[in-house]
């Protein structure tokens, strides 16, 4: 599965386009994906547009049929356009994960794998999390379009319990 075959997927469904014919000034503002490996919960595949005009973002929800769900924004953030230009596909990224995991010597199986397709500091990024045996966790930053792995960052429960602690 790749983002061009999800982003054409949804640009072919009369949802969308009526969507578009509607808002003509509406851009792709981010996107999530979850690639669940224990079969649990399913893939998830979201693209979020902002309509500057109204002020208001809305999700595209790939997973059985596409369909549109609005989306509360609290906070007066700028969204900003992101490309879509980018080809990736979700079993390469999840390669380069488990190359790196392996790298870095850590002994572990993948759970769980959350990208959120975001623009930091002017440029596109997959963001993620991947959820691992032993309740870790990996913070993931791959830059886009070379689609290499820029922050690796390895966490467990028990750090997230240290952070909460300290904070009280």
């Amino acid at each position: 599965m790749n983002s061009q075959f999800l982003l054409e997927k949804l640009k072919d469904s009369e949802i969308f386009k009526k969507f578009m014919k509607e808002n003509p000034s509406a851009f792709l503002c981010s996107g999530f994906f979850v690639i669940d490996k224990t079969g649990k919960e399913g893939n998830k595949q979201h693209f979020d547009y902002y309509v500057p005009s109204i002020k208001k973002m809305f999700s595209f929800q790939l997973e059985d049929n596409v369909r549109l769900v609005p989306i509360e924004v609290f906070n007066e953030n700028v969204f900003e356009e992101i490309s879509l230009d980018y080809d990736f596909d979700f079993q390469d990224i999840e390669k380069k994960i488990i190359r790196e995991i392996e790298e870095k010597g850590i002994k572990t199986e993948i759970q769980k794998i959350l990208l959120s397709l975001q623009k930091l500091k002017g440029k596109d990024f997959l963001v993620g999390t991947v959820f691992i045996s032993a309740l870790g966790m990996i913070k993931i930053n791959v830059s886009l379009p070379d689609k290499k792995i820029v922050k690796f960052e390895k966490k467990s429960f028990f750090d997230m319990l240290k952070i909460i602690k300290k904070k009280k």
